[in-house]
């Protein structure tokens, strides 16, 4: 099994940590978030790994050569000349995924103990699935609209009241979520026409319409987005 780990990001708002060094290589209790999140897909039966990355790059491939590549095969997929954001960065990385039946893609920062097998046997009990989008009942500005079907129907900003519906009734919609956790079909490359740096919410709000995308719920465990230097001391209360 394949997977993408979402590294590319400029981390500014862990300043003033990402200031000398990447995102990726912040430690949670000892381990940097890079090395906990290989270990997390490699105990889920990943064997191959492709890394995004544009800050402090020769940091995050000295870090994984010089680990031997925590016994797992691990690509780089290089974004020197402009961060693609989640929709551009898997886009060219294409390449590294698009002959697997089913991969997975995640934010580095993300910290959680989501059970990935879980969450692959639900998305392939879901024949039809396109992607499965890990989520959670938690405050959020952002969040995406599911029916009872757990089907993706929408998304709202809640600051702005801003909102997208997708032929469904409202009333019966959800709140949940998004927790950076994708797991996808191949076929999703077919479907992705943009070009450049986008983020994949939009191409997944574009495709829902057509193809089921599913919501997987894991509110009841324990789930992180390390993306602030306060959050690192609340996950090493939490981790081991």
């Amino acid at each position: 099994m394949k997977a993408m780990i979402l590294a590319a990001g400029l981390g500014t708002r862990m300043q003033p940590i990402t200031l000398t060094r990447p995102k990726a290589l912040v430690e949670v209790k000892g381990k940097t978030m890079l090395q906990r999140n290989i270990e997390y897909l490699k105990a889920a039966g990943v064997t191959e790994i492709v890394v995004n990355v544009h800050h402090f790059v020769e940091q995050i491939i000295e870090f994984i050569r010089s680990n031997n590549d925590f016994g797992v095969r691990i690509h780089i997929s290089d974004e020197t000349d402009a961060v693609l954001e989640t929709g551009g960065g898997l886009k060219r990385a294409q390449s590294f995924l698009e002959e697997e039946q089913a991969f997975i893609l995640m934010n580095v920062d993300i910290l959680t103990d989501l059970s990935l097998t879980d969450m692959m046997a639900f998305h392939q009990n879901q024949a039809d699935a396109l992607a499965t989008l890990a989520v959670t009942q938690r405050d959020s500005s952002r969040l995406l609209l599911f029916n009872p079907e757990n089907q993706l129907k929408g998304w709202k900003n809640e600051k702005t009241g801003e909102k997208i519906i997708l032929n469904a009734d409202e009333s019966c919609l959800v709140s949940r979520a998004f927790s950076g956790i994708h797991i996808l079909s191949s076929r999703i490359f077919s479907h992705m026409k943009s070009e450049g740096k986008y983020s994949i919410i939009n191409t997944y709000l574009e495709l829902a319409e057509k193809f089921p995308i599913y919501g997987y719920d894991h509110s009841e465990g324990i789930f992180l987005d390390v993306g602030r230097p306060e959050v690192i001391t609340v996950a090493e209360n939490l981790i081991e």
